[in-house]
């Protein structure tokens, strides 16, 4: 399993529109991606720090995503993100929820 982990800076007061953005225009597009797994996003007490994780099932469909789709996303939530979102990838070591084992992931 592969992960990308996108940090966002939020405009001031600016949460509720985020998080309606994710649910009703985001989610969406991520669910009609081969090999997407699942996405948690957080936002930051203060409500001007975001990040999301989304999961997937190997590194060459995120890539897929991430150069088909993800440009229209960040487009979708340009009035609410100050500047450009910083994307990070990882292999996934373990999950709880994905049941994925540290052994079977190595």
């Amino acid at each position: 399993m592969f992960a990308r982990r996108v940090h966002m800076h939020l405009k001031p007061n600016s949460v509720a529109e985020f998080t309606q953005r994710l649910e009703k225009d985001v989610l969406p597009l991520l669910r009609k991606q081969k090999g997407f797994q699942d996405e948690i996003t957080f936002v930051g007490q203060v409500g001007r720090e975001a990040f999301a994780i989304s999961l997937w099932d190997k590194p060459e469909n995120a890539e897929t995503y991430n150069r088909g789709t993800y440009p229209e996303v960040t487009k979708i939530l340009a009035t609410v993100v100050e500047g450009a979102p910083q994307v990070e990838t990882y292999d996934v070591a373990n999950s709880t929820f994905h049941k994925i084992a540290a052994a079977v992931a190595a």
